[in-house]
């Protein structure tokens, strides 16, 4: 059955409707934005009964309901009345229109740079009657209908008055729909003009009074998911339309500001959840779309555990999930209920993620991976800190860092690790019981290490890269010329990078291949201080020199033990093979590797690797 209508509606009755607010906008529409250009564009389209594309909209009245608010610029005397249809797809469009061709006010708009400007929309009669010249006949005039020249010290055009319209030969775009009181104007004060008038009305006014408008419009029954995907797929605007703007409108008809609860205000003096959340630096980067996921979470698996209660079979057991639809379909009931828990899980996922070496945003591999574990955390609470559980969670979080699971579309993997986590974590078995009885989480089943990946990993901003780093420094690392570790440098605010072991110019003046030397095993983490002795040497030179620093001064095997912190082979650094000191150091790493993911890495057939970067 078809859930929606497709017409086309005289335009004036459209506009009609707007100004008296039967037509309206769903409050998670974004603002008008549409600058003078544009406006003019549109009423030349129209104007030559072009056609502008068509506009859906939703009926009012069924179960989906949100805040509303008016067009922009329309004004009601009394309260705002009840629309019958909302503007899903063609708001700039219409607002346009309105604002020219139905309000007497002037129209809020944009000039090129994005100003804010006021104007009144125009049309030169002669100028529209004239071959070709119907595009230069539409002009915009200031909020005082006067354009001025020479730092508006001139007056070149004044149409400040109706005489000096009918003066001017200039017809007001407010009077398009109905000109009855300017053509008693042009009588009055210019009748010798009036066949003129009436060659440009039947041109130009009359395309606009007769202009139909395609229209869809979707039937009362249209879910919330339904109206938010269609509204992504057809809105003209291209700026896809956020859950939690949906969110927000929905909640608002129910009197609760979800955008204030988040954000905070300070006109309201709220403090917001995102705030409070802010305070753990980890979690500065988190979305309220991660948020309202992880409440999705809690709230389906508690739907499950009373469907499975109630002894529901199969496809009637609801299942847990993150997905958009389940999202959308949170009420504020809901939201109420698990938000607290919810906010407390992720203030539990910035301590465990403390306690695996990450203190910042910009360090965190993959911020969707937070959702599910703060989902499980606002569960099992103080009890992630158990030898056992940590144990367990540990290996789960490292399983998708290094296996790369979390990137792209992962709603489902989401749900399904909050599903299999929760009982592994707290059972009494062993991992090779468990495994035979319900099997591990899947993302700890499924993550795979290729030892081959070391060989590509060349982007900081990779899950693994900034996975592998932390793994590195979470060892001890420390500085080249500090000899402190580099996590007490980072809180000292002393400069540090991720900078080559082997110098770039040293490995390209050996032939050694950019994909090479840029792989993560030719890097690791060095203060500014120590890479600028560095420079261009070879690594028996810089060490030596490092060494002899009067504020270094460390003996060989002192200055070993530092290397080693990096997981570098110092023996083989110091002999400058390249290709020698490559080959140990990826297999330092691989071991770190294996041990986070609590499982061996997949070794490649020969284990060799050319200063290409290609197994041989």
């Amino acid at each position: 059955m078809s859930t929606f209508d497709s017409t086309k509606l005289p335009l004036p009755q459209v506009l009609s409707d707007v100004t008296s607010g039967m037509i309206q906008l769903p409050d998670f529409q974004r603002g008008w934005v549409w600058d003078d250009e544009h406006v003019k564009s549109l009423l030349v389209s129209i104007a030559r009964s072009f056609p502008v594309g068509a506009v859906m909209m939703l009926d009012t009245g069924g179960d989906v309901r949100f805040q509303v608010r008016p067009v922009e610029n329309v004004d009601f005397k009394g309260p705002i009345p009840e629309p019958e249809k909302l503007i899903l797809d063609g708001q700039q469009r219409l607002t346009s229109l309105t604002q020219v061709l139905s309000l007497e006010k002037p129209v809020k708009t944009f000039n090129e740079k994005g100003k804010a400007i006021s104007r009144h929309y125009y049309i030169d009669i002669a100028m529209a009657l004239e071959d070709d010249r119907l595009e230069e006949a539409f002009i915009s005039v200031p909020e005082d209908k006067k354009i001025k020249t020479n730092f508006d010290r001139d007056v070149v055009l004044d149409l400040s008055t109706r005489e000096l319209e009918i003066k001017n030969f200039h017809f007001p775009c407010s009077q398009i729909l109905s000109s009855d009181a300017w053509e008693e104007a042009l009588h009055e004060f210019a009748p010798e003009k009036f066949g003129d008038f009436m060659a440009f009305r039947k041109k130009v006014l009359t395309a606009f009074r007769s202009y139909q408008l395609p229209a869809i419009t979707l039937g009362k029954a249209t879910s919330k998911e339904a109206v938010c995907l269609v509204f992504e797929k057809v809105n003209t605007g291209g700026v896809p339309l956020s859950v939690f703007e949906l969110m927000t409108a929905t909640f608002a008809a129910d009197g609760f500001n979800l955008r204030d609860d988040w954000y905070g205000s300070t006109l309201r003096n709220v403090e917001g959840r995102y705030q409070r959340l802010s305070e753990e630096p980890i979690l500065k980067g988190t979305e309220a779309a991660d948020f309202l996921q992880a409440i999705s979470i809690l709230q389906s698996s508690e739907r499950r555990k009373a469907d499975i209660e109630a002894g529901k079979k199969g496809k009637m057991i609801s299942a847990v999930s993150a997905k958009r639809v389940t999202v959308l379909s949170l009420t504020l009931e809901d939201y109420e209920k698990w938000a607290p828990l919810v906010e407390e899980g992720f203030k539990l996922a910035a301590k465990f993620m403390r306690k695996e070496c990450f203190f910042d945003g910009r360090e965190l591999p993959y911020r969707t991976q937070l959702v599910p574990l703060a989902a499980v955390l606002s569960q099992i609470k103080e009890r992630w800190l158990e030898p056992k559980v940590h144990d367990r969670l540990s290996r789960w979080f490292w399983c998708g860092v290094l296996g790369e699971l979390y990137g792209g579309a992962v709603e489902t993997r989401i749900a399904n690790d909050f599903e299999e986590l929760m009982p592994w974590l707290l059972s009494d078995l062993d991992d090779e019981a468990y495994e035979l009885i319900d099997g591990l989480p899947r993302t700890i089943s499924e993550a795979a290490f290729q030892e081959s990946r070391l060989d590509t990993l060349r982007s900081r901003n990779s899950a693994a890269y900034k996975g592998l780093n932390i793994l590195v420094l979470r060892e001890g690392a420390r500085d080249f010329f500090w000899k402190a570790t580099i996590k007490e440098l980072d809180d000292e605010d002393i400069a540090l990078d991720i900078h080559h072991i082997f110098p770039r110019a040293w490995c390209e003046d050996n032939g050694i291949k950019a994909n090479t030397y840029n792989a993560i095993v030719n890097k690791t983490p060095i203060s500014y201080k120590a890479n600028r002795m560095i420079g261009r040497k070879a690594p028996s030179e810089y060490l030596t020199a490092l060494q002899k620093h009067k504020q270094v001064t460390l003996d060989d095997p002192a200055m070993n033990a530092l290397l080693a912190s990096h997981r570098i082979p110092a023996d083989l650094l110091r002999a400058d093979d390249f290709d020698a000191f490559y080959s140990g150091r990826k297999a330092e790493l691989l071991r770190l590797v294996e041990r986070a993911m609590g499982k061996a890495a997949q070794l490649d057939q020969t284990g060799v690797v050319s200063n290409a970067g290609e197994e041989q």
